[in-house]
Formats: structure tokens, sequence, C-alpha cells
């Protein structure tokens, strides 16, 4: 197998030194406060919050997920992916919802919730019921990422992708518990400038490739795909075996369209908000990290060119790849074996790592596929097609050059990592708060508790781990997070922010019959298709959260006014709006009427963004200055309807809000 040379190691081998030098180096300075390990002490610049933001979003599984769409859709794929990888809802995080999570002061989205719905018993099940939800969803989050590194590194080394993603855990899991919010986000900068450098090769790369080249034609060629290079999405396209469920492309953008809308409204807030300095900060790194995350597009559409390119050199004729499928099939079956699908890139890998206990397997491979058969055999699906998937690894390997190799490989190591850590952070700020500090020992010390975020940060790792082993692939993961669980989260999610009758009780019934139905789902219907995941389990989490609104006594007026003064919502809050006084209510009203007009401006403004690299990259000038125009324009409307109306910065000599207050603190006051 072509290896990696001694360039590469020893630049993978400095990365690792680096980030673990980083996780003691800020062991002691994280250890000083639970507000300082999980919050950076609310001291953090908001530059560095922002990058670490777009950070936490470009991960290694999502970088080779969005490249398979972008190698089987060319630029329309941005507009698929919606549904998350464009990351659409920052703009309703940095427009208010981020700025409204932080003036409650508070440490984490499940302490708020005692805050919405106060201290009494359907309060303090709201909470749980959050915690309860976050683990879930850190649990699916941390596993599709596992999935996507044990893919993508066992291509470059002598082991199975299982093993891979365990050794990458590790690394991860050593600087990131060590160090706290302090090492995430210092870390996260600095793998922020790897994903950069990384970025403009494989953009430059990518394009000197492919000039002259009409790419598009070859596009088709590969992918089947006639309208490849085409910037808005076809209504209908043959996907491949496995994705067929995505052939009536316009419909499936039009529904994450709208997923991506309702679930940004409602959406909860992570630590980098709660430790803004203040509310300008909290717009101000949503805005960065969407500026910084236009990186991300030219690595992946760089990767998918080359992909295009590699398959039209390899496999000239794609049907050998189903020769190639049914080879290894029936070695499995003659043995008495009969392969499961989702262990297919275990068991490739220990074909390509050990041939010699396979019998004529090899032989049989090599006749076919001829040299560097197991390169080739590694881009193979289940179904006897190119697996687009592993499109990125394989282009990595086999077009970029010794040396350089080192340097991308960080690069993505820097995605994946950056995504775990975040996760990692969150989860295990969830726990160590609301659970074990709220409930379990109130009086706990802090070093006590430290620890104890440890432990249940490993624990957390090792179930993820667990879930990531038998999953099918990245995309299976990230289809059941975004529909499944998103559609379990939405409504009590939604509801709790511009409902005033909604209730604790309604909160959590809604979101534990949610999270359950999603549960089942993916145990006993996993291949439901998305958009009936989503459908389904939204319908039952609203049915409950509406029963369990009405079955019970709505929240105290004490508490709800409290929540309105501090917090100043919009939607159905009117009987509240008498406890502002006349200045403050209307200041309130004009800054909720420019809060929702600047949100299509923002949409339209990230979109346009990530789609100009893309059209640069396949030459599509007109259509590009088409974008550069409404892009302009976006940006001239969020500068009227949102950053003209942006508080000044916090004072850096202010003590105001520099720790998080406890939540019974915020009730009382």
């Amino acid at each position: 197998m072509n290896q990696l040379n001694i360039i590469d190691y020893a630049v993978i081998i400095g990365y690792f030194a680096v980030l673990v030098a980083v996780g003691f180096y800020f062991r002691k300075m994280a250890s000083a406060s639970m507000d300082d390990y999980f919050l950076g002490g609310r001291k953090l610049p908001w530059w560095s919050l922002g990058i670490s933001g777009m950070a936490a979003w470009l991960d290694l599984t999502g970088t080779m997920l969005i490249t398979s769409f972008l190698f089987l859709l060319g630029p329309s794929a941005l507009f698929f992916e919606i549904r998350a990888g464009a990351g659409l809802i920052l703009v309703f995080m940095f427009i208010y919802i981020g700025k409204w999570h932080r003036r409650s002061g508070l440490m984490t989205c499940a302490e708020w919730m005692k805050f919405r719905f106060g201290t009494g018993f359907w309060g303090n099940f709201a909470r749980l019921a959050q915690v309860f939800a976050a683990m879930v969803f850190g649990i699916g989050t941390l596993a599709y990422a596992i999935k996507g590194v044990g893919l993508f590194f066992s291509m470059f080394m002598p082991f199975k992708p299982s093993t891979c993603a365990l050794i990458m855990l590790v690394v991860t899991c050593i600087y990131t518990i060590q160090s706290g919010f302090y090492g995430v986000v210092v870390t996260d900068v600095f793998q922020g400038f790897c994903v950069l450098l990384g970025s403009l090769f494989i953009l430059i790369f990518a394009m000197k490739m492919s000039m002259g080249l009409d790419i598009g034609s070859i596009a088709e060629q590969v992918t089947g795909n006639p309208n490849w290079s085409a910037t808005l999405p076809s209504w209908k396209v043959d996907m491949p075996s496995g994705y067929e469920h995505y052939n009536f492309l316009t419909l499936v953008v039009l529904y994450f369209m709208f997923k991506t809308v309702y679930q940004g409204m409602g959406m909860g807030v992570d630590n980098r908000y709660f430790g803004a300095a203040g509310e300008r900060e909290c717009g101000m790194l949503g805005f960065m990290s969407g500026w910084t995350m236009v990186m991300r597009w030219p690595l992946m559409m760089g990767f998918a060119i080359l992909g295009i390119i590699l398959v039209h050199e390899t496999f000239p004729s794609q049907l050998v790849l189903k020769d190639a499928a049914e080879l290894v099939n029936q070695h499995f079956i003659s043995s008495g074996e009969a392969l499961n699908p989702n262990l297919w890139h275990e068991k490739i890998a220990e074909i390509t790592n050990n041939p010699q206990n396979f019998g004529s397997l090899p032989e049989k491979l090599h006749l076919l596929l001829g040299e560097n058969w197991q390169n080739k055999i590694n881009m193979v699906s289940y179904e006897g097609t190119v697996f687009p998937e592993r499109i990125l690894p394989a282009v990595l390997k086999d077009m970029i050059p010794l040396g350089v190799r080192g340097l991308i490989m960080v690069a993505l190591m820097a995605a994946s990592m950056s995504t775990i850590n975040t996760v990692i952070n969150n989860t295990a700020t969830f726990f160590t708060r609301d659970i074990y500090q709220g409930y379990i020992k109130p009086k706990a010390k802090n070093a006590e508790l430290i620890y104890v975020s440890w432990a249940f940060g490993l624990l957390l790792c090792v179930v993820s781990f667990v879930v990531a082993f038998y999953a099918a692939n990245i995309n299976d993961i990230w289809s059941w997070i975004t529909a499944g669980l998103v559609g379990g989260l939405a409504v009590p999610q939604f509801l709790r922010l511009y409902w005033w009758r909604f209730n604790g009780a309604g909160f959590a019934i809604g979101l534990f019959v949610g999270m359950l139905a999603a549960i089942l789902q993916r145990l006993f219907y996993p291949q439901m298709l998305e958009w009936y995941q989503f459908g389904l389990i939204l319908s039952l989490a609203f049915a409950a959260s509406i029963l369990g609104t009405y079955l019970t006594k709505p929240t105290d007026m004490h508490v709800l006014e409290r929540f309105y003064v501090k917090t100043r919502p919009f939607g159905l809050w009117g009987k509240f709006k008498n406890c502002l006084d006349e200045k403050t209510r209307k200041a309130t009203e004009k800054e909720h009427k420019n809060d929702m007009a600047a949100i299509p401006f923002g949409l339209v403004w990230l979109m346009t963004l990530l789609l100009l690299p893309l059209q640069l990259m396949t030459f599509k000038w007109g259509e590009l200055m088409i974008t550069f125009v409404i892009f302009i324009g976006s940006l001239v409307g969020l500068y009227f309807f949102w950053y003209r109306h942006l508080p000044p910065f916090a004072p850096k000599e202010s003590k105001q809000d520099k720790h998080a207050v406890p939540v019974d603190e915020v009730l009382e006051d």
C-alpha cells in the first residue's frame, strides 16, 4: 500500500505534540473554577470564540460526507447541505438566539430550563429532560465523527477503521478533558489555521488539475449526472445505490429548508454563547463563524473535482466495481460467513492489510483491478459502485504529493478533533453542572467536579465508539441525527421560546416522547427515510408537548415575568409586555422587528458566501457575478437591520456577568 513518508509522519506527530502540550499548559488555569473549566471564565475574545465555532462545525466526517455529495451533484450539493452542512442555523444564533440565552447569565441550556419554568417539580423535570436530550445528541454526534475518522485513517494506516478511530479518540480526550474550554478554543484556533493552509493548497491544486478539462463532461461520465456543473439543483437526479431516496432533489432541498428554519428558530445554544463577554460578542462570534466557515467549501469542492478526475482515470469502465464487490461477497459466502453490509469496510481493511489470510481472493482482485488493487478496492461499495464517502481519502492517497500529504492530513485531523472536543466539553458540562452538582452532590468542591467531568467524558467516548462501530455509513448516522433526533427536539425547543403558556411538563414530556421515538425508530426501523423520520417523530413530540402543557398548571407568573423581563423574547408574550417600562418596551419592539427583518438577509448572505468559491472553482463566471451581486445586497441588509443596532462591546474592566450565576440566584434576582 502507498504509505506516508517521513516528512508526513513528522508533521502529524508534531501536530499531536502541540495538542497534548496545550492540554497540559491550560490544565491549571482550567482547574481554577467550574466557570473557567466550562466557559473560559467568560473572558476569551469574541474572534477566538468565532473561529472555535467554525472549527466545531468543520468536522472530518462531515467533510467526507459533503465531499461525497459534491462529487455526485457538483456545486448544487450546497443546497442539499441546507440540512446541516451549510450551517444556516448560525444565522438565528448570531442574530438573536445567542443573546437571549446569554442574558440569563447561566452556564448551560439545561440549567436555563429552571430559569424558564421555575424550580418546582416540572422545572426540574425539564432540566433533566434537556440533559438527557443533550447526552443522546452528543452520543449520536460523536458516533458520526468516530465513524468518519475510522473510514478515513484506515486508508493510510495498517489498522482497521475501528482501531484508527480509537487512536484519534484517545489523543483528543487527553487534551480536551485536561484543559477544558480554554483548551477547546485555543486548539480550535490552531486547528483553524491548519485547515486554512490545507484549503488553500487543495483549491490551487484542484484548479490547476482541472484547467483545460471539460470537468462537467467528465463528471457526467463518472456520476451519470448531466447537470453536474449547474449551480441550482435539478428537479430529479439519478443517485447511486444506497442514495436513491434523494433522487427528487428539489423536493428534498425544500424539505431541508423547512427543517433548518424551524430547527434554527428553536435552537439551543452552545457554551461559546454562554461564555461570551456580552450581547455584542454573541452576535460577532456567530458572524465570525460564518465568515471563517467559507474555507471549508473550497477544500471539499477541490477534493470532489480531484475525485472526478481520479475515478475517471482509475475506472474507465465502472462495471469492474460490481465484479469486485461480487468477488468479495462470494469469498465470504463460500467460507460460510455471510458478509454484514455494515461491516463491509472493516473486512476490506482486513483484506488489504493482511492479504495472506484470505486465500486466493487478493490474487483475483489483483487480476481484476490491476496494480495498486488495495487502493482501488477501498473505493468500492458493498453494492458494487464507487463509494462516495471514500472519495476524499482516495484523492489524498493517490493524487496529493508525499510530503504535502501530511499537511493536508493534519488539516483534516484538525477538522475532526475540533468537533470531538466540542461535543465532549458541552456534554460533560451538562452532566457535571446539571446532574452531579445540581442533584447528586450540590456542595461538591471544584476538584471533585472536574474529576467527575473527566470520568463522564471518557464514558461518553466509549458509548459513542460502540454506536459508531455498528453504523452502516456516515450518512446513515447523520441522517438519523438531522431527521430523527432533530424531529424529537424541535417542537419543545421551539415552543419554550415563543409561547408563554408552554410549561415544564410540556417541555419534559414532549422531549422524552420525541427522544424515545427517535431511539426506537433507530433500533427497530433504521431504514426509514429521513423525511418520514422527521415528520413522524415531530408529530409525536408535538402531540405530547401540547397534552403535557394543558394537562398541567401554567408556570408561576412571577417566574414568567422574571424570565420575560430578563430575556425579552418575541412571540406569544403579549400579556407580559407591561412588565417593561415604556422606554424598554419600545426599544424591545424595535429590536424584534430588526431581528426578524435581518434573518432572510442573513440566510442569503451565508448561502452566497459559500456558493462563490464553488462557482469560481468550476469556472462559472457569469453565475459567479450574479451571486456576488446578491451577496453584496445581503450584506447591506444585514448592516442596516442587524449590525448597526448591536450594543457596545462589554468593557473589559466590568465585573458584570463575568462568572456563570447559579440558577437559584437568578431566580432570586
